[in-house]
């Protein structure tokens, strides 16, 4: 076929719901995952692969803060780029025993990838996204005080500390992964939505405590890399309008247009299944092919245009 797809995985590709996270079930979990994606590269795809780190950049964050009287705790940027490089390397390992298990000949490579945000982003004036362990209120109201930070409580769980969600603006590495995609490396990149850095007023970069979309900044890269199909693997088979009410309907085939009405009828909630809709849509208004929201066990029927939402700019 020929064709560049990126694929964003899902948190449950890493890690399923009830796990406590230990590295045998991320493994057993990866191992999974992979076979379906080397069934895509066996059917001529190029393939980049994009994932989120929520619940590894958790646990990191605890450790961190468990450990925090013999050890300095690393601000949130260093933690990202932890949880890149430690799924990365899981990734990259089952995709080369995959391959070599099958007879092919294909080299897997991860790049700890920066995303470059605009320090003047509305989203740091009013940090929403909620990251790392649960405190009291008297802990949460004691670190806003002494370190000016933003807590909230969370669904009755306790106080979880709130950073920025700043939209993506360039890929950081984007050249450097380019190449190696032309040259048919299978290429991990921006895992976690990619470390968030901005520039000073010398073109240097700094990294800054935020958390970037992965699905946004899988768009980005998706555009980037040049990719012709975008596709977003998660726990569910569609998008979904009338979410949980008895009018639920599933989006199969749409249009960029429908799709843009239903984003304005407000039918996809921020915290879920809006940021995937947005991300596929954008792909699609700025040029790219086909995006693609799917379940992460039918990959191959959703590019056959079988199962999932499929987005194209005309039917």
């Amino acid at each position: 076929m020929g064709k560049r797809i990126l694929v964003a995985l899902g948190g449950n590709a890493i890690l399923q719901p009830g796990q406590k996270g230990t590295s045998a079930e991320q493994v057993t979990n990866i191992d999974k995952t992979v076979k379906q994606l080397i069934d895509v590269v066996e059917k001529g795809y190029e393939l980049v692969l994009t994932h989120g780190n929520g619940p590894q950049v958790g646990a990191i964050l605890i450790q961190h803060e468990m450990a925090k009287e013999a050890i300095p705790a690393m601000p949130l940027d260093f933690c990202g780029a932890e949880s890149q490089g430690l799924i990365g390397y899981m990734l990259c390992q089952s995709i080369r025993n995959e391959c070599a298990g099958r007879g092919l000949k294909k080299e897997a490579v991860c790049i700890v990838t920066q995303v470059e945000v605009d320090p003047h982003d509305k989203a740091f004036r009013n940090p929403t996204k909620p990251v790392g362990p649960f405190y009291t209120q008297a802990e949460a109201e004691q670190n806003m005080a002494e370190r000016g930070e933003r807590w909230i409580e969370d669904a009755g769980r306790g106080w979880r500390k709130v950073v920025p969600s700043p939209e993506p603006k360039e890929i950081v590495e984007k050249e450097v992964i380019r190449a190696l995609v032309d040259q048919g490396t299978v290429v991990i990149a921006s895992g976690g939505g990619g470390i968030p850095v901005c520039r000073n007023d010398q073109g240097q970069l700094y990294g800054v405590e935020a958390v970037i979309d992965k699905d946004l900044a899988g768009e980005r890269l998706a555009l980037d890399v040049g990719a012709d199909i975008f596709v977003i693997l998660t726990d569910v088979s569609h998008a979904i309008l009338h979410y949980n009410t008895p009018q639920q309907k599933p989006l199969k085939k749409v249009t960029l247009e429908e799709m843009k009405k239903y984003i304005e009828e407000g039918h996809f909630r921020a915290g879920s299944m809006g940021p995937k809709v947005r991300a596929a849509l954008n792909f699609v208004k700025k040029g790219g092919g086909r995006a693609i929201i799917a379940r992460l066990d039918q990959v191959i029927p959703a590019l056959k245009g079988e199962v999932g939402t499929q987005i194209e700019s005309t039917l």
